[in-house]
Formats: structure tokens, sequence, C-alpha cells
């Protein structure tokens, strides 16, 4: 090394901050080729055997001076913060493995308890993640907090290294009595997608300490994101979720609304550029609803949410305290809607915390929901009620210490008798009366775990109504009893209902391949009854004028019911005023 370059290390390491048991050399732009490049530094290290926390950032360090920077670590058992970031530029990729082992040894060696690592920024995929593999699983990180990968190229092959090392890494340090309890997880624009993110939930769900996750840009879509979602429920301290630009679709938004169901402390969610849409939009604001009490910050931009779903959104957050900022820009709202949603928070006073809309995509193009399916969701009909199956399928299972599962025995379904299963196979006026006490049995056929199916069965009986007094009876009752059970439970199971009921009516654009019914005027007076009895919510009314009102055009064909209804919804959400 050139004494030019040793005169400008050394002016560099003597404006370098040292104190609070920290040495910096953040942002020096430091050539280390080699041991003779670090003896300065090196220097520094050893007048400093109270060593805790130590920053590369921003430097670039080969091969032969890691060996040198390694060699100094060794004395320094009191090291608890590695700043490693942007540390390798101009390296070959095959040089920075050989360079994380070398300091990863020397960590092991010192008996260095690291609490904060932080390597992003460093292009070393997955064959960095072997370079660090040994180090993750060793005592020196049983005890680490705060785990930084963005930008590292990881990969599908490195995102399943790091979790298997991360597992490892528990089940030794819970031998010992200890387990590892990682607090900060951060591996944004990593490339992990499917395979990669599914194998870190296992090890997410394993940890249960998690309060901050950050994977941003990873190509993850909604087998991803459902797998992340199940190990997310299982971290209850949970206060920051970013998601950012993966794609959710509904199903993915499903399951992760279902996780929040569960989650206390969360206080930022961004699931911007995710394709929530407005069916995963719905369901989010039902969580809003009956959770995320502490919730401040939540982005939903660019997510392809309607100028309906938009504003049942901003109702869910009229009651939280703590609330911020609600980002719903870059959805498809249209110049009308865009102002709608800004007097609706004007009117809640809350319009200070609504982002810019700015980027708003304007109203969708009128096309058949099919060619704006993704292949991701060709069976989202099927999977609907796997997606909402909240109390029956996901309640029922018991998690172990070691992640396994084990679900209850629960009794089979009762089978429903031949007269009721021919009723709806092909249902009319006529067999609905012969079912006489039998029609009690139709409400087995609703339940909210399947919202599609629910929907079904209540449009089938709904478009039976007619003014006929004993038809009218039947209908009507057997109307009430079906809607006393499905809006009895969770905000999301009946979320979930009324989105697939409005999707079906063609007052919703949904996913996937489901038909719209004819529409009659039976369902619109049904519900026109339904909402004037005391089973049916105000904020549920409130939802249904928000879709009924802004798409009128869809229900033109049945003027008279339609203005029934939307009087009646009219008068039950001025009632709420």
């Amino acid at each position: 090394m050139a004494s030019d370059d040793i005169d400008l290390l050394a002016d560099a390491l003597s404006k370098t901050h040292v104190g609070d048991g920290e040495l910096s050399y953040k942002g020096l732009g430091l050539k280390l080729d080699d041991a003779e490049s670090v003896e300065e530094l090196i220097r520094e290290m050893e007048r400093y055997p109270g060593l805790r926390a130590l920053r590369l950032e921003g430097n670039t360090v080969g091969v032969d001076a890691a060996r040198a920077i390694a060699k100094a670590l060794e004395s320094q058992d009191l090291l608890q913060r590695c700043y490693w970031s942007d540390m390798f530029t101009g390296r070959l990729r095959s040089e920075i493995p050989t360079a994380l082992r070398s300091l990863g040894s020397a960590l092991m060696s010192a008996g260095a308890r690291l609490t904060d690592l932080d390597l992003s920024d460093n292009a070393f995929g997955p064959d960095g993640v072997k370079g660090i593999e040994q180090l993750l699983k060793s005592p020196s990180c049983h005890t680490l907090q705060e785990l930084r990968l963005n930008n590292c190229g990881m990969g599908i092959g490195g995102g399943k290294i790091l979790a298997e090392a991360l597992i490892e890494g528990h089940r030794q340090s819970s031998a010992l009595g200890t387990p590892l309890k990682l607090r900060v997880f951060i591996a944004g624009r990593n490339r992990l997608e499917n395979e990669g993110a599914s194998a870190l939930a296992k090890a997410f769900q394993l940890m249960g300490s998690l309060e901050e996750v950050h994977m941003p840009q990873n190509g993850i879509n909604h087998a991803g994101v459902v797998a992340l979602a199940s190990a997310m429920r299982h971290n209850p301290e949970l206060r920051v979720i970013n998601l950012n630009d993966n794609s959710f679709t509904k199903r993915g938004t499903l399951a992760m609304a279902k996780a929040l169901r569960h989650l206390r402390s969360v206080q930022v969610i961004n699931f911007g550029d995710c394709l929530v849409r407005s069916e995963g939009a719905i369901a989010l604001a039902a969580v809003l609803r009956e959770g995320l009490p502490i919730l401040k910050e939540l982005n939903l931009s660019f997510g392809e949410i309607t100028e309906a779903a938009a504003l049942v959104v901003a109702q869910a957050v009229m009651d939280k305290p703590d609330m911020e900022k609600v980002d719903l820009n870059g959805n498809s709202l249209g110049e009308q809607g865009c102002e709608a949603l800004r007097d609706a928070m004007e009117n809640m006073s809350k319009g200070d915390m609504l982002a810019s809309l700015s980027d708003d995509e304007g109203e969708p193009e009128d096309e058949d929901e099919d060619d704006n399916a993704d292949d991701d969701d060709d069976d989202d009909t099927d999977d609907a009620s796997d997606d909402c199956n909240e109390d029956n399928k996901e309640d029922s299972e018991i998690v172990e210490e070691n992640g396994n599962t084990r679900k209850d025995d629960s009794p089979a379904k009762p089978q429903s008798p031949a007269e009721i299963m021919s009723f709806l196979s092909c249902p009319s006026a006529e067999r609905l009366l012969q079912l006489g006490e039998m029609k009690t049995g139709l409400q087995q056929q609703v339940d909210a775990s399947d919202p599609h199916k629910a929907a079904d069965v209540f449009l089938k009986i709904a478009s039976l109504y007619s003014e006929e007094p004993e038809t009218k009876t039947a209908v009507l009752d057997t109307i009430d009893a079906m809607l006393k059970k499905l809006l009895s439970g969770s905000a999301f199971q009946s979320y979930c209902f009324l989105s697939s009921l409005l999707v079906m009516m063609g007052l919703l654009k949904g996913e996937g391949k489901r038909k719209k019914v004819s529409l009659v005027p039976g369902p619109l007076l049904c519900l026109e009854h339904a909402i004037q009895q005391e089973y049916f919510p105000q904020h549920h009314a409130v939802m249904l004028h928000t879709f009924v009102s802004r798409n009128s055009e869809a229900l033109e064909s049945c003027s008279s019911a339609s203005e029934r209804l939307s009087s009646t919804l009219e008068k039950k959400c001025h009632d709420q005023d």
C-alpha cells in the first residue's frame, strides 16, 4: 500500500467517531485490499478492548483484509453489533463467502454474543449465505435480535439456507435453555419467491418472537404469502409488517387478514403494490373493525382497489385512536372516487391522515373479469372457503413447541336430508313450502367459513320471494334464520360473506372464474327486509349502502326493488349518524 494511501487512511481514522463502545468507519469509502491496508484500523480496534459495535459499511474489504480484521476480532469477546452493509463493492462474488467465513469464525472464536448483524446491500447471493451459515447456527448468534439482509440477492436457494440456519440455531439455543428470539428481520429485494418465503416462514413460526418483518420486492405470490401469514399469527408481539411490492391477490390477502385478527400489537402494515384488490381490502377492513387496536399506518397503495372498497376501508379506520396515515394512492378510484374518499375522511375529522391520491389509476375499464384474473387465482372459487375458514379450521389446531400441529377431533357435519339437497339443486317456491319444518335444515347449508356457498344458497332462496303471503313468509323466515347465523360471528367472516354476495350480484368485481347470477328483485327485497332487523349490524348496512349507491347501473333491471333497498339503507345509515 502506498504511503500516501496509508496517510489518507490514518487521517480518516483520526476523524472516526469512537465512543459508547462503538468504532465507526461508516462511509469512508476505504479500499481495503490486504493486511497492510488495514494496519491502522486494527491498531484502533486493539486499543479498544471494550468494543461492542463495529461499523464497516460503505467501504470495500478484500479477502486478505478480512482475514486481518478477523484476527483482531478474535480478542473482542464483548462485541455485540456488526454493521457490515455495503462492504464488498467491486469484489468478485467468489471472494465474499471466504471473507465472511473469516469474519464469522473470528466472532465464534472470540465467544462474541451478537445482538445485531447487518449485511445488507452486499450482492453475495446464495453462496454468501453459506458464508454466514455456521455463524448463524453458532452460540454467537443465539442472542441475535436484529438480522438485516436487505438487497443481497439471496434467491430461493439462499432463503432456504438462511431458514435452515435459523431453525438449527433455534434448536441448539433452545437445548441450552435460551432459545433464539429474533425481533427484527429485514430481507427485501432478495428474489426469495414462494419457496424461499415459505422456508423462512417455518423459522418465523418456530421462533415466535418477531416484532418487525420487512420483505418487500421478493417476487412472492399468494402461496408464499399464505405461508408467511400462518407464521405471523404465531408472533404475538409483531409491530411492523412490510411486504410491499409482492403479489397477494385475494387468497394471500384473506390469509394475511385472518392472521392479523390474532395480533394486537401491530402498528404498521405495508401491503402497498401487492394486488390486494377490492375483496382483499374489504377483508382487511373487517379486521380493522374488530382488531388492530393500536394501528398507526396502513399502506394499501397501488392495489387495484375500487372506490367503494376504499370507502369501506376508510369507514373502518374511524375508531382507531392512534391512526396517523392511510395510504390508498395509485388505486382505481377515479376522479370522483378520490373526491368521495377525501370527503369521507374529512367528515370523520381524519382528513390529515389520508396520503396523497395523485397517482390514482382512474376507474377500472369495464372488462370481463376472467381477463383480469391472475393465473394464481384460477381456483379462487374452490379456495375461498379455506381462506375464510377461521373458526372451524385454524382455530381447531394446537401448536406445539416444536412447530408441529395437530387438529382437534371434530364431529362430522350431519348429512342433510335428501329433500333439502333436492330443493337446493332445483329451488322453487312449491318445494320450499313442501319442506315444512325441514326448512330449518337449510341453516345447516350455510356456514360463514364457506362464504361463496352461503351467498349461493342465500340467492337461491331469496330469488323465490313473491308477494303471495305464504311464500313471502316462508322465504323471509328462512332468510332471517340464515342471516342471523351468518352475521352473528366475526366481522371477518361476515364481510367475506357479504363481499361474495356483492360479487355474485354484480356490485363488486371479483377475482377468479366466478359467474354472476341473473339478478331478480327477490334478493334486493330480502336484503331490504333484513337490514331493518335487529340482527343486521349498522356497519354492515353502511358497507352495503356504499356499494349499492355507487353501482346503481348493475341494478337497473330491478329498479323498483333497488329503490326500496337504497331508501332503507339510507335511513339505516342516517340512524347511525
